[in-house]
């Protein structure tokens, strides 16, 4: 571990992540994107590392103004890490505390935009909407404690592991991760899966009448494959989202008009 003395202790930790957790990417910009959101959520160790020498946190502020962007969720694994090697090695390794920045975010934005940005998303999006729409409480509860208490409390665990692993964590991280993204990528397709012939609701009124024989339409789909026309729409939709153009709000402009055309000509119930 480099972490060998303890000049960032635990006030000065949590001072860098809520400096991070609020204020990360109020600086985004389009030359650095989030590197001076990063500097300003490292200044509290900047400055106890380098509180006898004004030169060298100078130097060291420089040296966090670079590029920097990653998802801001596991970009506390990298703040960790940081202050792990930066109070170890100071300015005599800064070319190797850029390294480390540079080399870490882009496999943790890959890794942090599957799991925060999608998966965990989509499995407790859909959980707490059916608990919903079922009339349970929770539901409307879950989606809250999860995103402001669990996902917070994930955060700040992950900038504690950076700093208690320091750079050992960099050996480690692609394998382990790795295996939790697919494990949660598995869960939420078998969650989406599973919750669209309970969540949508798409069915054909139509019944087929030739002299006294009378065939529900629906009766005929269900036999071929039930929820057949649910899973369509499903198709449809990522269809669209990914054609040049579309977006999500368009996508939710044509589900509303299609829905309301449909159901008004008896196509669709």
């Amino acid at each position: 571990m480099m972490n060998n003395s303890n000049v960032c202790d635990k006030k000065i930790r949590r001072k860098v992540f809520l400096r991070w957790f609020l204020n990360g990417e109020s600086g985004w910009n389009y030359e650095k994107m989030q590197g001076s959101g990063y500097c300003y959520s490292m200044m509290p160790a900047l400055k106890e590392i380098y509180k006898d020498d004004p030169d060298a946190l100078q130097a060291a502020v420089k040296n966090h103004l670079q590029f920097f962007n990653t998802t801001p969720h596991t970009a506390n694994i990298i703040l960790g890490v940081n202050m792990a090697v930066e109070q170890t090695v100071k300015q005599d390794g800064k070319d190797a505390i850029a390294s480390i920045k540079t080399g870490l975010m882009g496999p943790l934005a890959g890794v942090g935009d599957s799991l925060f940005g999608v998966i965990i998303d989509t499995v407790l999006g859909s959980i707490a909407a059916y608990m919903a729409l079922e009339g349970n409480p929770m539901g409307c509860l879950i989606w809250v404690l999860v995103s402001a208490i669990g996902i917070t409390a994930l955060r700040y665990a992950m900038l504690e592991i950076g700093y208690k692993q320091g750079t050992d964590v960099v050996a480690n991280i692609s394998t382990k991760m790795k295996k939790i993204t697919e494990a949660a990528s598995i869960l939420g397709l078998t969650v989406v899966g599973a919750l669209i012939p309970t969540v949508v609701n798409a069915k054909v009124p139509y019944v087929f009448e030739w002299g006294k024989v009378k065939m529900p339409v629906q009766d005929m789909i269900d036999s071929i494959m039930p929820n057949l026309l649910p899973v369509l729409f499903v198709v449809l939709i990522y269809w669209l989202l990914s054609k040049k153009g579309m977006n999500s709000t368009r996508v939710i402009i044509f589900i509303i008009v299609f829905a309301i055309l449909f159901n008004f000509l008896g196509i669709l119930g």
